[in-house]
């Protein structure tokens, strides 16, 4: 990771070097920006030149002949400046998306390698503006930083030798006021640094707050919160107006006091020069023509460095917050090296252990076992470890201590590829991708026709639903499954589960939120989809898991009751029983 101590500098080169380092497939098109850099300068400032013999042999002079040989001259040069910019456009701008690309491939791969817990305590919002605005910062480096800044100083370098060259007392002047613009232009940089960062940083958390509220927004109207968070947006717009307010002051600085040193100079360099032309004779006419064309082109660079240097900063910090995530150590370790092929379904948790946070668990010394073909119900209120079982099942998380296996092996000897392909989950929340239907139960998987998708919803009796639907399974259900019922979810849901024909079925909750016609829809599909697999369902509803092989009953992390519906019941005192007679007592008055 990018070490602490780097964050003042104004100028990061090991942060530089790496992303130089992205570059290295396309040096090529590198190097051809760098010639068509030093085209520019060396073209720019061969024109001074030229104007100066025109002016010393032909203008004062006042001789025609060869005239004309200076004009096709400045011509060519100015065509040549003119090829030279245009590839330079274009091909920096070029390099600067690739190597864009290349990072934002790789940095979303990253991101989906991820542990839960980094999504856990990382924003959406913030994660967004690294994978798309920090992206395009850093592709400015190259389209508008790098390359310009090179050019400029180049430009600088080549003009300022022309200049000793032609006439060394004209130069010292220009020299003298060289340094007072660096020293201004490197206390800029400086404070620019800092002020980029705070505007990124701004950035990031508007991100993170409007899509937050847009997301919720439900709740924000459920709870008439509009006003409230009316007034947080403004506060966090304003945090960001002025982030950026103090960038423009430092702008507006920097820019008047440079060009006022550029306008001083040049006056200086016309009244000596002109002094010099007139009485001493250490000038002449072309000379201070010469000059007068070459001061701008001194002093613009500086100006255009310390603004292209502004686009620098800026890709250097979304760089560096790139950086950040691509370093970040949260991805599940993925060591297997063995298929879970011919998985027959058995399951065993061996005192198993468990915290999200150190020093709190959630699951502690877990042992149980579920044979091939059971189906087990996991029964406890809420934060008893059931929903935590699932997630180490996928390996979502990784256990503390103890371990899980699958037919008698540790799930760490197998890829998580192969060990997520043998489990389906259907969880109560449903996520649909604002696609089709069919492209939410497939998931883009090409394996799966459209008549493998009907033949498996006329299984579980949910076809004719899909058809009633306009455009049936090519009905684009929007964000989030919004155009759909939480019912309706919930079938899509169970379809996109069912049709991958898993090894293991996961049902957390999955009837938790559906009217009792879906309901009946999904208990008749359960009984089809768990004959002859394993399955394992966490349910509040005890009518639905009565028939399961075993009943799980947990509490605080612990399990405190193992046995059939029938065992189970038969304990007075036990937590099982007073979870059903309260349920059916509480059917019993509503109804």
């Amino acid at each position: 990771m990018i070490a602490k101590k780097n964050k003042n500098i104004a100028f990061d080169a090991q942060l530089f070097g790496r992303l130089l380092g992205y570059t290295k497939r396309y040096y090529g098109i590198f190097f051809f920006a760098l010639i068509t850099v030093i085209g520019l300068a060396v073209f720019g400032a061969l024109r001074p030149k030229v104007l100066q013999l025109a002016m010393d042999q032909n203008i004062e002079q006042q001789q025609q002949a060869g005239f004309l040989k200076y004009i096709v001259w400045m011509f060519i040069l100015l065509f040549l400046e003119v090829v030279c910019n245009l590839f330079f456009i274009y091909y920096a701008s070029w390099l600067g998306q690739s190597v864009v690309r290349d990072i934002r491939i790789k940095l979303f791969n990253k991101i989906l390698g991820f542990k839960m817990k980094y999504f856990d305590n990382s924003s959406v919002g913030v994660l967004l503006t690294r994978t798309v605005t920090d992206m395009e910062r850093i592709a400015d480096i190259f389209g508008e930083g790098l390359f310009m800044i090179f050019s400029d100083i180049l430009k600088m370098l080549v003009v300022g030798s022309v200049m000793a060259y032609m006439n060394w007392h004209l130069s010292i002047i220009v020299f003298c006021t060289l340094p007072i613009v660096l020293i201004a232009t490197k206390i800029f940089q400086k404070y620019m640094k800092k002020a980029f960062e705070d505007v990124r940083n701004e950035v990031s958390n508007l991100n993170s707050f409007v899509q937050e509220r847009l997301t919720g927004m439900k709740i924000v109207q459920l709870f008439a919160r509009e006003a409230i968070e009316f007034q947080r947006f403004k506060e966090i717009n304003e945090r960001h107006k002025k982030g950026w307010i103090k960038t423009v002051w430092y702008n507006s600085v920097f820019f008047p006091i440079a060009e006022l040193l550029s306008s001083i100079t040049l006056g200086t360099i016309i009244w000596l020069g002109g002094l010099n032309v007139i009485f001493e004779q250490t000038a002449t006419v072309g000379d201070l023509a010469a000059f007068i064309m070459m001061v701008p082109m001194m002093f613009r660079p500086l100006h255009q460095i310390a603004n292209k240097f502004n686009t620098l900063q800026m890709g250097m910090v979304a760089a560096d917050r790139v950086f950040r995530v691509l370093d970040t150590k949260s991805n599940i370790e993925d060591f297997g090296n063995e298929e879970l092929t011919n998985f027959k379904g058995e399951i065993e948790f061996d005192k198993v252990s468990f915290s999200y946070v150190a020093n709190e668990p959630v699951l502690k010394n877990i042992s149980f076992k579920v044979e091939s073909g059971q189906t087990i119900a996991l029964v406890g209120s809420t934060g008893a470890g059931k929903t935590t079982i699932i997630n180490l099942l996928n390996r979502f998380y990784d256990i503390s201590s103890g371990a899980i296996r699958f037919d008698g092996k540790d799930i760490k000897t197998f890829s998580l590829k192969s060990l997520r392909k043998n489990v389906a989950v259907v969880l109560q929340d449903v996520f649909l991708f604002a696609d089709t239907i069919f492209q939410n139960i497939t998931l883009g998987d090409s394996k799966h026709s459209l008549d493998d998708v009907e033949t498996a919803a006329k299984q579980i009796g949910i076809h004719d639903f899909i058809c009633s639907l306009p455009g049936g399974y090519q009905y684009n259900v929007k964000e989030r499954g919004a155009m759909l019922s939480s019912g309706q979810r919930q079938l899509i849901s169970f379809l996109r589960a069912y049709i991958i024909n898993p090894k293991l079925l996961i049902l957390d909750e999955a009837t938790a939120s559906i009217d009792s016609y879906s309901e009946q829809l999904i208990q008749d599909a359960t009984k089809k989809i768990t004959k002859g697999r394993t399955s394992i369902v966490i349910a509040h509803r005890l009518a639905t898991i009565q028939k399961a092989d075993k009943i799980i009953v947990m509490d605080a992390g612990e399990i405190v009751e193992f046995g059939t519906h029938k065992s189970l019941l038969k304990n007075q005192d036990g937590i099982y029983r007073g979870l059903y007679e309260a349920q059916f007592l509480k059917q019993a008055e509503l109804g």
